[in-house]
């Protein structure tokens, strides 16, 4: 059975960026790193030019922000954090990929902080993945704490995640968010820095008016009200031979927890202009980062997103509910940072965006424990008919950026 349009309340008449190649479909991020959250009820803001929020933000970059000021800023957030007997001070969570790779390194040797990387382990490591996080620690010079979620929890959340709202990725994106003030609040640690504020990608412009995480992610700790992968931990708990105690890592910190910890969780791309293909360059040069020898399926990129295996179902589970694949999300990006033209954007996505990603699906079906025909019919109750039409057995989009 299909999915009612307003399960994921989604507008009902599909527009795309005057700009960029986005649609008016995307989610809100912010709605989807909520431990407590169900169903997605928020999507990219438009402006009556038809431009998106995304885009506006780009241009707020540009010709509104005063970028040597936010610096000083950064610099006096630093003076005032920076240890001064050789501890920690600054928790950069990551894997070793682009961004958190230039954040921590940066924030290490240009402003001569002592960070401490921690990174929640991706469900299945690629290889290239795998170098990429050993090179940051070895050629990057940095310290890390890989944390591994309990397995067996980890994969029955991802596979209640895919089956209950096609969002493979939510239990890894919850677990990423709420390690670094867990982690700051063990070795108490003052200050967590992530890189860039989803604001970059489509939420609310007025998110980077401040460099602070939206304290709202922080919003409970009753296991009542935790979601995951669409359940609560307390039905889950229920259901199968887990308690409570397993769901810790999940669970996050509360607000006045933060604060009485004096903890302030801050985004590096508040202060610096983010740009990941420049953060990119700077990860080669400086930590041993390397693209994939291949583009990534279902994009044309060599170098977004290849730490794990189930990215490449993320973006496919967003290409189905959404209709955006990855190609739509990294094309817009680049044309936001003038890297490529809307034109040369279109071709791109219509391309790439719909690609089916072969490589790793054995391993993705086997780590969640389905069948094939399983993973492929629950995929399909999730298409909206306002996106999708089938004829003689086939998907295709009603909708295409044009």
């Amino acid at each position: 059975m299909l999915h009612k349009l307003t399960d994921l309340g989604l507008p009902a008449e599909v527009k795309f960026c005057n700009k960029c190649v986005i649609s008016n479909q995307r989610p809100s991020s912010s709605v989807e790193f909520k431990s407590t959250s169900k169903t997605q009820k928020q999507t990219i803001a438009f402006d009556e030019y038809g431009i998106c929020s995304a885009c506006r933000y780009a241009e707020q970059k540009d010709r509104l922000i005063d970028w040597e000021q936010r610096e000083a800023r950064l610099v006096d957030l630093c003076n005032k954090y920076r240890s001064k007997n050789g501890g920690y001070d600054v928790v950069v969570p990551g894997s070793g990929g682009k961004d958190s790779a230039y954040t921590s390194h940066i924030l290490k040797y240009k402003y001569n902080m002592n960070p401490l990387t921690v990174t929640w382990a991706p469900h299945l490591f690629t290889d290239i993945g795998f170098q990429n996080f050993s090179n940051w620690i070895h050629k990057g010079g940095l310290d890390n704490i890989l944390f591994t979620p309990n397995g067996r929890l980890h994969r029955h959340l991802t596979r209640l995640a895919f089956l209950n709202l096609l969002h493979p990725f939510q239990p890894f994106i919850i677990g990423q968010r709420i390690i670094g003030p867990r982690i700051a609040m063990k070795f108490g640690i003052p200050l967590v820095m992530y890189g860039e504020n989803q604001a970059e990608y489509g939420n609310d412009i007025g998110d980077n008016i401040t460099p602070l995480m939206d304290e709202s992610f922080f919003s409970s700790s009753n296991p009542d009200e935790i979601f995951l992968g669409g359940e609560s931990i307390t039905q889950i708990i229920n259901s199968t031979s887990f308690n409570i105690s397993d769901f810790t890592p999940y669970i996050a910190p509360s607000p006045e927890d933060i604060r009485s910890n004096q903890i302030e969780v801050h985004y590096l791309g508040f202060y610096h202009k983010w740009d990941p293909q420049e953060c990119y360059y700077y990860a080669v040069e400086n930590t041993g980062f390397s693209a994939n020898p291949q583009r990534n399926e279902g994009t044309y990129s060599k170098y977004a997103s290849i730490d794990d295996k189930i990215d490449r179902f993320h973006y496919y589970t967003t290409l189905i509910k959404f209709g955006l694949g990855q190609a739509s999300y990294d094309a817009s990006q680049e044309v936001r940072n003038g890297k490529i033209t809307r034109d040369e954007a279109v071709y791109l996505v219509k391309k790439y965006d719909s690609e089916f990603p072969v490589k790793y699906f054995n391993d993705f079906i086997d780590y969640i424990g389905i069948s094939e025909d399983h993973f492929h019919q629950t995929c399909d109750s999730f298409r909206s008919p306002h996106l999708w039409s089938r004829h003689d057995g086939v998907w295709t989009l009603k909708n295409e950026v044009h």
